[in-house]
C-alpha cells in the first residue's frame, strides 16, 4: 500500500551538481577526491602504456537519450583531449586497453552491436558486429585475456516475452520483429502472453510467446532454433579478429566482465524487473563465476533458483511465475554473491594490492534503483561501491554517502555519490577509479538522464 520511494523519484534536477568528498564515507585509513567532472554519461576508464587515464563517454542514456560518444584522454596537467568520437549506435558500455590499443563495447540501439578497436590517433576499427543488441539491453564488456576478447551480450526483454513494456523503451517502434535469439535450441512450454496492440491500437490485443516476435504465438513443445551470436550471453572472439565463440548463456543482463587475480572469469548479472508481461519479484543481482559452455538459467532461473517453486518471485497480488521453456540445458550453478535486489551492480575489479588491501575481493559500483520504472522500492537501494569476498560470498559497504539512510548525493541532497557504473584500479593497483555516470531521475513515464553531471572519483590508501 506503501508509495515507490527509489533514489531516482527526486522532486527535480539541480542547474549544477554539488561535489563535496566530505560526504563519502570510507573504511579507515582511505580517501576519496573527484578528479574529473562535468561528464556526460560517462561508463567506463581505462589506461594506456603511458599510465594515462582515458574516460568513456557513452553516448546513450536510458529514457532514449542520445549524445555522441566518446573516449577522451585526461593528461596529468587536466588537459582532455577528444579521442575518438562514435555514431548513433551507444551506448559505449566498456573499455580495456591491450597492447597499444583501446577496446570498446558499442552497445547498439540502433545498428546492432560492435566491438570496436580504437588505435591511440583515434583510428576506429570494427572487430565484431551485427550483435543482437538493439533491445532492452547492449553489448557490453569487454576484457581481454589470453588472446581473446570476452564481451557480453543482454538480452531484448526482461523475462524472455516482448510485450508494452519494450514498446516504452522505444526499441519496439523502431524494430517491431526483434526478440530475444537462444544460444542454443530450447523446446517452449507454450505459455503466451496477451498485451494491448501497442504497435497498431489500444482496441485490439496481441497475443506473445516468449523467443518470438510481438504478436506471436507459441505452442507447447515448439523448438526455436539456437544460433550464434545470440541473447544473454558471453562470447569471445580473437583479439586479430575472427570467428565468436560462445562461452555461456542463459544470463539476463551481462554487463561487468573482470577476470580475478588467478585467472577466473567473473560477471555481474542484473537481474529480473517487476514490468512486462511477465513481471519477476525480488530478484537480487548476481556475481557468477563463469564457467565455459554452461547455461545460468535465465529466463525461468534467479541466482540458480527456479522462480516457478518460490513464491517470492511472485508480484504481490498475482500468481507464481509459470516457466517458459520446458526443458533446461543443465541445472543453473550456484553464484558467487546475490546482490541486492534492483541494486544495478555492474562495472568492477578485482583488488590486487596489498597496499590498497582487500586482495582477491571484488569491488563492485552499484548504480542504483530505476525505481518506480523497474518495480517498487521503499527506500533506495545501490548508489555505492561495495567489495565482496568471491569465497564466500560476504558483501559489505566499501564507499557510501553519509546520512541517516542510503541514497544518490541528490535524493539526500549532498555532495557525495550518484550513480555509480564501474570501478577500475589503475596498473599499480594501489589507486581506484570510480565512474559516477551522474544524476538521472526517474518517473513512470521513464528516464531523465542529466547531462554534464558525470564524474570521476579517486581513491586511495594513506
Amino acid at each position: 500500500m506503501r508509495p515507490s520511494n527509489g533514489g531516482g523519484q527526486i522532486k527535480s534536477i539541480t542547474q549544477e551538481r554539488n561535489i563535496n568528498p566530505a560526504d563519502v564515507l570510507l573504511p579507515p585509513g582511505y580517501t576519496i577526491e573527484a578528479v574529473a567532472r562535468d561528464f556526460t554519461f560517462p561508463t567506463a576508464v581505462a589506461f594506456d602504456s603511458q599510465n594515462r587515464l582515458h574516460v568513456l563517454e557513452s553516448g546513450y542514456s536510458y529514457g532514449e537519450v542520445w549524445t555522441e560518444p566518446k573516449l577522451i584522454r585526461i593528461d596529468n596537467n587536466g588537459t582532455r583531449t577528444v579521442v575518438a568520437t562514435g555514431t548513433r549506435n551507444g551506448p559505449w558500455s566498456g573499455i580495456s586497453y591491450h597492447d597499444g590499443n583501446f577496446y570498446v563495447a558499442e552497445g547498439g540501439t540502433m545498428e546492432g552491436g560492435k566491438i570496436l578497436r580504437i588505435a591511440p590517433d583515434g583510428a576506429i576499427a570494427t572487430l565484431v558486429d551485427k550483435l543482437p543488441t538493439l533491445g532492452d539491453h547492449h553489448t557490453n564488456g569487454p576484457v581481454i585475456r589470453d588472446g581473446y576478447v570476452y564481451f557480453g551480450l543482454g538480452t531484448a526483454t526482461n523475462s524472455g516475452v516482448v510485450g508494452v513494456d519494450n514498446y516504452k523503451y522505444g526499441w519496439l517502434k523502431r524494430e517491431p520483429r526483434f526478440h530475444d535469439i537462444p544460444c542454443q535450441d530450447v523446446v517452449l512450454s507454450g505459455l503466451n502472453f496477451e498485451t494491448p496492440n501497442v504497435l497498431k491500437d489500444s482496441t485490439t490485443k496481441a497475443t506473445t510467446g516468449a523467443y518470438s516476435p510481438y504478436n506471436t504465438t507459441t505452442y507447447p513443445g515448439q523448438i526455436i532454433k539456437g544460433s550464434i551470436p545470440c541473447s544473454g550471453a558471453i562470447m569471445r572472439v580473437p583479439v586479430a579478429g575472427g570467428k565468436m565463440e560462445l562461452v555461456a548463456w542463459g544470463l539476463r543482463n551481462p554487463f561487468g566482465l573482470a577476470f580475478s587475480n588467478d585467472g577466473r572469469l567473473y560477471i555481474t548479472e542484473n537481474n529480473y524487473d517487476v514490468r512486462g508481461s511477465r513481471p519477476v519479484w525480488g530478484s537480487g543481482d548476481v556475481l557468477w563465476e563463469i564457467k565455459e559452455g554452461m547455461w545460468y538459467g535465465w529466463p525461468d532461473f534467479s541466482a540458480g533458483k527456479p522462480i516457478r517453486d518460490d513464491e517470492e518471485f511472485a508480484p504481490p497480488g498475482q500468481g507464481q511465475v509459470k516457466p517458459i521453456l520446458q526443458r533446461y540445458p543443465n541445472q543453473p550453478p550456484k553464484p558467487a554473491a546475490i546482490l541486492g535486489v534492483h541494486s544495478s551492480s555492474i562495472g568492477f575489479d578485482f583488488s590486487r594490492s596489498s597496499t590498497f588491501g582487500f586482495e582477491g575481493e571484488a569491488f563492485v559500483a552499484q548504480f542504483g534503483d530505476m525505481a518506480p520504472e523497474v518495480g517498487k522500492v521503499l527506500a533506495p537501494v545501490g548508489y555505492k561501491l561495495v567489495r565482496v569476498d568471491v569465497q564466500n560470498g560476504v558483501i559489505r559497504d566499501f564507499a557510501v554517502n553519509k546520512g541517516k539512510r542510503n541514497g544518490p548525493a541528490s535524493w539526500l541532497e549532498s555532495g557525495g555519490l550518484e550513480r555509480p557504473v564501474s570501478a577500475k584500479f589503475d596498473p599499480s593497483g594501489n589507486t581506484l577509479y570510480l565512474v559516477d555516470f551522474g544524476v538521472m531521475k526517474v518517473t513512470k513515464a521513464g528516464s531523465e538522464p542529466k547531462p554534464g553531471s558525470g564524474v570521476i572519483w579517486k581513491i586511495t590508501r594513506k
